[in-house]
């Protein structure tokens, strides 16, 4: 069944139930208050209570919904923005490198293509799966952890062809764990890096996340999936890793993480949605 037309209905016969219940609590009161009238009062205050927790749960349902797709969406302007810019820019490049081969300015002209074969390729790497979405937030975490002196570094051997969950909730659990990974990194001094690596096998996708930070210590990564717990002080943490697992754990999917001296890493299995 379609996801949105079930909870489409269920969102409308609370409504009516509600209503329903609304009226019959009306008459209700316009009756004599005996033994019964009370039991009957009772139950339809537990209906009506019922109905506006499920219409409330249903509507942040959509509202976290929305707000998610609100940032893929967003995510993908950004990357439609870049590649715009790429193409645009290609022609002046090529006028410049071919001027300076003219000029027999070789190691010039090298100097000169790096940078941009290197803007090229962050682009291309991203671009590897079949969920625009996916593409795009890999595009948009590789310049927020450039912004940072950190390397995100990409391997990509899935196209993410039949994920189990929505690409904007996959996009939710590898946002969070690399904006944890940015976010320890910024604690120590030498080279930074954060590597994501993608595969599949017959019946599952694989994310292999992993980041050269500190350790956590192993009473944390006990509780490092509880709903409130962080590692971190002064700051609105404990929410992030325990959606996280949420997401994966509702896929049907499962997810470790390991931590020592040097590395910490997040492995997440999701099984294939069956076609």
């Amino acid at each position: 069944m379609n996801i949105k037309k079930l909870v489409g209905a269920l969102l409308l016969i609370n409504l009516l139930q509600f209503f329903v219940g609304l009226l019959i609590f009306v008459i209700l009161g316009r009756t004599i208050i005996n033994e019964i009238s009370i039991y009957m009062y009772l139950s339809v205050g537990v209906m009506l209570l019922s109905s506006v927790i499920t219409i409330l749960g249903l509507y942040f349902a959509f509202r976290f919904k929305n707000i998610n797709i609100t940032e893929s969406i967003q995510n993908l302007e950004e990357l439609n923005t870049k590649l715009r810019a790429q193409r645009h820019d290609y022609l002046n490049h090529f006028q410049v490198i071919y001027g300076l081969m003219e000029l027999g300015e070789y190691e010039e002209a090298k100097n000169y293509i790096d940078p941009v074969f290197k803007d090229i390729m962050k682009v291309s790497k991203a671009l590897k799966t079949a969920q625009p979405a996916v593409n795009a937030l890999l595009q948009a975490k590789i310049e927020a952890a450039e912004k940072k002196n950190i390397d995100l570094y990409l391997e990509i051997r899935s196209e993410l062809k039949n994920l189990p969950l929505e690409a904007w909730n996959l996009c939710k659990v590898l946002a969070n764990i690399i904006d944890n990974g940015i976010t320890a990194l910024s604690e120590v001094e030498h080279e930074r890096s954060i590597h994501l690596e993608i595969g599949e096998d017959q019946n599952n996708y694989t994310f292999n996340i992993y980041n050269n930070g500190p350790e956590i210590q192993k009473n944390q990564l006990e509780n490092i999936f509880k709903q409130g717990y962080s590692t971190k002080r002064d700051e609105e943490h404990g929410m992030g890793l325990y959606i996280v697992s949420k997401i994966v754990k509702d896929a049907g999917g499962s997810i470790k993480v390991t931590s020592d001296t040097g590395k910490t890493n997040f492995f997440i299995e999701l099984p294939k949605a069956v076609k």
